[in-house]
């Protein structure tokens, strides 16, 4: 390889700087594979020319001349009607409005059932209905005594002898209180 490029350079050296420079043609690299009907700016304009611009009084909705069919949304249409889409309740052909996604079957369920006046007394019904029985148990239930029983010898026999957990004897020191405030 190196044998070749140095027989080149010296054919080169022999015939001239100046003859050398007007045989080379210059080398231009291709950098997209398009047609030119892709980028030449005067076809594009031919296929797809600007929108035509219209006046609020041609284009009331202002969205190009779109045939808006009625806000409706399709939980509200007959669930047994004949349409050609079962699913989205939809005939073929129908015009679709331009806030379909929020008209459409899939969009959040609207909940009719009750209105907000039933809810909110369903609402105080249930608080009061839940803050009376409250009340009646709190009324009713027996108290826990608030001072634990004493026992004879702590009932030591009892819970299982010597070195088993003993119940309050009478002369143990009061519950929950430390050593210290008795002295």
């Amino acid at each position: 390889m190196l044998y070749q490029r140095v027989a080149r350079a010296s054919a080169l050296r022999l015939r001239g700087a100046s003859t050398t420079a007007s045989q080379r043609l210059p080398i231009v690299q291709q950098r997209t594979f398009l047609p030119e009907s892709f980028g030449n700016k005067k076809i594009l304009e031919e296929k797809y020319p600007a929108q035509p611009t219209m006046s609020e009084a041609e284009d009331p909705g202002m969205n190009g001349g779109f045939i808006n069919p009625p806000k409706v949304k399709r939980q509200f249409r007959d669930p047994h009607g004949d349409w050609w889409d079962k699913q989205e309740r939809r005939n073929f052909g129908e015009p679709v409005h331009e806030d379909n996604d929020t008209l459409g079957i899939f969009s959040p369920y609207e909940y009719t059932w009750v209105g907000s006046g039933m809810a909110f007394a369903q609402l105080g019904a249930f608080v009061a209905t839940t803050l009376g029985l409250c009340w009646v148990v709190a009324k009713v239930y027996p108290d826990k005594p608030s001072f634990p029983r004493e026992f004879e010898g702590g009932l030591e026999r009892e819970l299982g002898g010597p070195g088993a957990t003993r119940a309050r004897a009478p002369g143990d020191p009061e519950p929950f209180q430390s050593e210290e405030t008795e002295e």
